[in-house]
């Protein structure tokens, strides 16, 4: 979501660091790679630096980053800039991203997309005015069999349609997240129509099921 639509004029905080909590995780990160290998850590840190920022990714925290991995600032400019999961603006407190790539278009994304711009008030890639809801276009998030998906935050919403799209707007915006995965109940990936295959076939008595072993041993 680096650069989706007009960029707003914000405010870019002068400095940042990482709460001490935040620190000892950084330093587990990057002790995880050998010496003079820091440089891998800083896509850890990036994320790291921007939960703790509300979400988005100040020029301040990559600086902060960059030298604590002793990278040129450009270094790391050049990862936040690439990586859509980096914010370089503020974003609302439910980051809406709606796939629209082929398997959850079929299935009703442009439902999805509809249903957050007319409930929110909002198009693709603007926040809303109170700051609790932005909304995004990303290409597939690999839920493609419990397609349309939506994530929220780090939560995916998946069998989404758009009257079930407002439903769970309605339930962030009271601050009560319905709880992640198929709104409809689908367990794990199964087929949406149910079982379809040994459907018929009778569970064997377990009394014939230890006679059976006792004649294998």
């Amino acid at each position: 979501m680096n650069t989706p639509g007009p960029s707003p004029v914000f405010e870019q905080p002068e400095s940042f660091e990482f709460t001490p909590e935040n620190r000892k995780l950084a330093e587990a990160h990057i002790a995880k790679y050998p010496p003079g290998r820091q440089a891998s850590a800083v896509l850890p840190l990036l994320h790291l630096a921007q939960v703790q920022s509300g979400g988005w990714l100040p020029k301040a925290a990559m600086d902060y980053v960059a030298q604590m991995l002793g990278m040129a600032p450009i270094r790391v400019y050049e990862v936040g800039t690439f990586y859509t999961m980096f914010n370089l603006r503020p974003v609302g407190r439910y980051l809406l991203q709606v796939c629209t790539t082929t398997p959850c278009w079929l299935r009703g994304s442009d439902d999805v997309v509809a249903a957050c711009e007319r409930k929110l008030g909002i198009a693709m890639g603007e926040t809303t005015a109170d700051g609790l809801f932005t909304l995004v276009e990303v290409e597939c998030l690999g839920a493609c069999v419990n397609a349309p998906v939506l994530q929220v935050n780090n939560d995916f919403y998946e069998d989404l349609n758009g009257p079930a799209t407002e439903k769970l707007l309605d339930a962030l915006r009271a601050g009560n997240p319905p709880p992640p995965g198929s709104v409809i109940g689908r367990q794990a990936s199964a087929p949406i129509t149910g079982r379809t295959t040994l459907t018929g076939l009778p569970a064997k008595p377990a009394a014939d099921r230890s006679r059976r072993n006792r004649k294998r041993t």
